[in-house]
């Protein structure tokens, strides 16, 4: 009685890890850039928004922001919570995909994001 019930918990767990595999690989798939030509109109349409990567060590700012064009030629800021190392650059237009966030500002001026998806910008 007791072998039958445990080959039924280790086929649950193993099949557990390997989904939990195959979603972080999907995940960490849905963040990473591709270094092929893009089409501004095409990422337009896929839900992208062009964006300017700011780097600043002023008090009270975030050191990496997005700058994103807003409404009569103004500005926001997205404090992106998970940018990767690679587009920490100052100044680099990125295409990015991202949720807005309800949670505390961890910088004055920027609103807090979760990149869904990012590409470099041309």
């Amino acid at each position: 009685m007791l072998k039958p019930i445990l080959v039924f918990f280790s086929a649950i767990i193993l099949s557990c890890g390997s989904t939990k595999k195959q979603t972080q690989n999907t995940s960490a798939e849905g963040t990473t850039s591709t270094e092929e030509t893009v089409d501004p109109q095409k990422l337009m349409a896929e839900g992208y928004m062009l964006g300017t990567i700011v780097y600043s060590d002023k008090e009270g700012d975030c050191p990496y922001t997005i700058q994103m064009p807003g409404d009569k030629m103004e500005f926001y800021y997205l404090d992106p919570i998970n940018l990767e190392e690679k587009f920490k650059v100052d100044g680099q237009k990125v295409w990015i995909k991202f949720n807005g966030l309800r949670r505390m500002n961890r910088c004055d001026k920027a609103t807090p994001a979760e990149i869904v998806d990012i590409k470099k910008g041309g």
